[in-house]
């Protein structure tokens, strides 16, 4: 006999469900994941004719989960449809970071997953669900802008979540100084904890902004007006 690195369980009417391969177990700060399980899940939904979940990292989130989709024919996936639904069935820490969606999964010669030839997320082939998370007012474009740089990311919805985004308690103190040195307002962390999306946490500052006080572009105009 001899391990075959493969993962699996009894289910109750006696057979065998696979659970994927030990040696593809993912660590992700401080828990085991094993990917296939989130496969398992992202490949019942409509739409997906199939998925992979992959761990990349990067000198800003570090390590983080990137879901591959690829969509049925002439199929529209959401990715909030896809994350609502992971929400629903997983702990936060085996919620992927990005979706990407693929035409095909990069496969070895042996037909399997060639998981050193997955393209890196990037905006042209990110799921989005742009039309609703636009940035609606100037201090939620202001707070985007602040989040994007910090994180290294291309945009941000409003209604995006600042942890599933890679975000960690190290990123949220960063942020956290950053919006006290443009704002002029100090948040404790629990804040980002509280209203994680730029929606409600520009919210949060908005009230939390002295009575006559003024955004940073508001500042800017202001001083100008004053030097003509």
């Amino acid at each position: 006999m001899y391990r075959t690195g493969d993962r699996g369980r009894y289910r109750e009417n006696g057979e065998i469900e696979f659970l994927g391969r030990t040696d593809f177990q993912i660590n992700l700060h401080g828990y085991r994941i094993e990917p296939n399980e989130i496969v398992t899940l992202l490949n019942e939904q409509a739409g997906v004719k199939t998925s992979a979940v992959i761990a990349r990292e990067d000198s800003v989130r570090g390590k983080y989960l990137v879901a591959y989709i690829v969509p049925e024919a002439d199929s529209c996936i959401s990715e909030n449809a896809l994350r609502a639904v992971l929400e629903k069935r997983l702990p936060h820490y085996m919620i992927p970071t990005t979706f990407v969606q693929l035409e095909t999964l990069p496969l070895t010669a042996h037909g399997k997953l060639d998981r050193a030839a997955f393209p890196e997320p990037h905006l042209l082939n990110s799921l989005h669900d742009n039309a609703a998370e636009q940035t609606q007012t100037p201090l939620e474009a202001q707070l985007a802008v602040i989040v994007t740089q910090l994180m290294g990311l291309e945009r941000v919805g409003r209604d995006e979540n600042f942890f599933l985004l890679g975000g960690h308690s190290l990123l949220g103190t960063q942020l956290i100084m950053r919006i006290a040195a443009t704002f002029g307002v100090e948040l404790p962390l629990r804040t980002l904890f509280e209203y994680p999306t730029i929606r409600h946490l520009a919210a949060e500052i908005e009230q939390r902004i002295p009575a006559g006080g003024l955004l940073p572009e508001e500042k800017e105009k202001s001083a100008f007006s004053s030097q003509q």
